[in-house]
C-alpha cells in the first residue's frame, strides 16, 4: 500500500497520531529530503530506511518505488512539509499505483495554502490554488492574467527571492485588492501580514522577505 503522509509545515507539534502510527509501520519511506526527514523520524523516535524521492528522480525512483508497491512492500510518502502532491512531488507515484492496482491511502494533516486562506479574512466558499508562479517576469504576469477576471480568492506559493517582484506584478495585473502575505506559518515568529497590494509593496521595502511565502489575494468581486 502507499500511504501519502502529510507532514508538519514547520511546528513539529503538529504531527497527527496517524501520521506516526504509520511512519513506523510502513516498510519504506520516500522522502523529498532524506535529511530533512531523517531529522523528523529521529525527532519521532523512528528508525525506517528511506528512499529518496524528489522533483529531480521522480522517474528512476518513483520506478524504484512502485516495483517495491507491486511486491507487496508499504511506502510510506512524504515532502519537506505539508501535503504530498501540492506543489511538492506525488503526483506521478500516485498516478502510476493506481494504474498499477495499488491501494493509495493518505493520512491528512497540515497545509500552508488553508491556513493562510483560513487566516486571510478573505472569503474562502470558493477559492483557486495557483501553487508557485513562473520565475521571469513576463511568463508570471501572463500566469497572472490568467486570473484577471476570476471570483474567486487566488493563493499562490512564492519565495523570498521574488516575493516583491510578484507583489508588484500582481498590482499591475490585478489592481489594488486586497491581500494576504502568510510566512512562517505554524512556527515561533508566524506571521500575517494584510492590506491592499499596494500596502504590502511598501511593507516589503523595509522587510527583508526570509523563508517561504503564502499569498492571498481577493478575487475580482470581492
Amino acid at each position: 500500500m502507499l500511504y501519502l503522509v502529510a507532514t508538519p509545515i514547520g511546528n513539529l507539534g503538529d504531527i497527527t497520531l496517524r501520521a506516526v502510527e504509520t511512519l513506523n509501520s510502513v516498510d519504506f519511506v520516500a522522502s523529498e529530503d532524506t535529511r530533512k526527514t531523517g531529522l523528523m523520524l529521529l525527532h519521532l523516535g523512528i528508525k525506517k530506511q528511506q528512499i529518496s524521492f524528489h522533483e529531480h528522480n521522480e522517474d528512476r525512483a518513483g520506478a524504484k518505488l512502485l516495483t517495491l508497491l507491486v511486491e507487496g512492500k508499504s511506502v510510506a510518502l512524504v515532502t519537506n512539509a505539508g501535503t504530498p502532491g501540492i506543489s511538492d512531488p506525488g503526483y506521478t507515484l500516485v498516478r502510476s499505483a493506481i494504474d498499477a492496482g495499488i491501494v493509495v491511502t493518505m493520512i491528512p494533516g497540515a497545509s500552508a495554502l488553508v491556513m493562510a486562506l483560513v487566516l486571510s479574512g478573505l472569503p474562502v466558499h470558493s477559492f483557486t490554488f495557483r501553487g508557485f508562479p513562473p520565475h521571469k517576469g513576463g511568463p508570471r504576469r501572463r500566469f497572472l492574467e490568467a486570473d484577471q477576471e476570476s471570483d474567486y480568492t487566488l493563493v499562490y506559493y512564492e519565495s523570498p527571492y521574488r516575493l516583491k517582484a510578484f507583489l508588484n506584478d500582481a498590482l499591475a495585473i490585478f489592481g489594488d485588492r486586497r491581500a494576504v502575505v502568510a510566512n512562517d506559518l505554524t512556527k515561533l515568529f508566524e506571521r500575517i501580514d494584510r492590506g491592499n497590494l499596494t500596502d504590502l509593496i511598501k511593507l516589503f521595502e523595509t522587510v527583508e522577505p526570509r523563508g517561504e511565502y503564502t499569498v492571498v489575494i481577493a478575487g475580482d468581486s470581492t
